[in-house]
């Protein structure tokens, strides 16, 4: 099998929309594992590709996606979140330039999921940076539009940043150098995407922007399912920071940031 699409799942009423969407649109060969987290399973369409691995109890997002991955057959994974819609091949054109060490993502587009259609208005998201933000502080993805410009004749190029919405790797990288997402210092639910990251560079590899594909993702003026609290996220956030800061300088560094 080529990839498991991995979707960890938390009473969201766009589950099915999801699976539908890759159901239409992917073309390898591959299996759908929706991971519902501690509540009662949806009805799911009738296909044999489709896993569901479903929770006794909620255990969060990162619990979610490492129960997910555990029972993982392909040589791929795609992380997506449950509210997410694809282009057509958006699978295929990602794995055919992927490479071991990296991890994948493509253009990302602003969704209205109540209409089930991309918000052509809101524009779309292609570089993006990784800063430190002030306010909380933690680590975020920001939008990079000096970059998008100037590199906007590239169509596969590093990338520094990623929304965590959706990416792709192969398995094996997944469990020589991701391991698992850590819940303890990180809590149940952030930071993911920083944590693969810096694991991701300590090891060599790299984040990758496929500007062939999109997929576009829930637009945040809608409503999120969970609701986690802002102090365990305030300590998420901080310790982060405190694994992560000194990398952190030297990517800065070599971004010429």
């Amino acid at each position: 099998m080529k990839l498991s699409v991995i979707i960890p799942s938390y009473k969201d009423p766009y589950l099915v929309n999801t699976i539908q969407s890759v159901l239409d649109n992917f073309e390898s060969d591959y299996e759908i594992i929706p991971v519902i987290d501690g509540y009662e399973c949806p009805e799911l369409p009738k296909d044999t590709r489709i896993k569901p691995v479903i929770l006794s109890r909620n255990v969060g997002m990162r619990g979610a996606i490492n129960a997910g991955i555990s029972y993982a057959e392909g040589e791929y994974l795609l992380r997506a979140d449950e509210h997410v819609m694809f282009c057509r091949g958006y699978d295929r054109i990602l794995l055919e330039n992927a490479e071991d060490n990296q991890i994948v993502t493509g253009i990302r587009k602003f969704l209205d999921p109540v209409e089930w259609k991309v918000m052509e208005e809101k524009g779309e998201i292609h570089y993006e940076k990784l800063e430190i933000i002030d306010k909380y502080p933690k680590f975020s993805s920001v939008e990079w539009k000096s970059r998008t410009k100037a590199r906007k004749d590239i169509m596969i190029d590093e990338n520094m940043a990623l929304q965590g919405s959706c990416w792709m790797m192969k398995k094996s990288w997944w469990d020589k150098v991701i391991v698992k997402l850590d819940s303890e210092g990180y809590g149940t639910h952030y930071q993911d995407t920083t944590e693969m990251l810096f694991k991701t560079w300590k090891a060599g590899g790299s984040l990758m922007l496929n500007k062939n594909a999109w997929y576009a993702h829930k637009h945040r003026s809608f409503n999120r399912t969970h609701q986690y609290d802002i102090s365990l996220a305030k300590k998420c956030w901080e310790f982060a920071i405190d694994t992560w800061r000194k990398d952190y300088e030297i990517i800065r560094q070599k971004w010429g940031i």
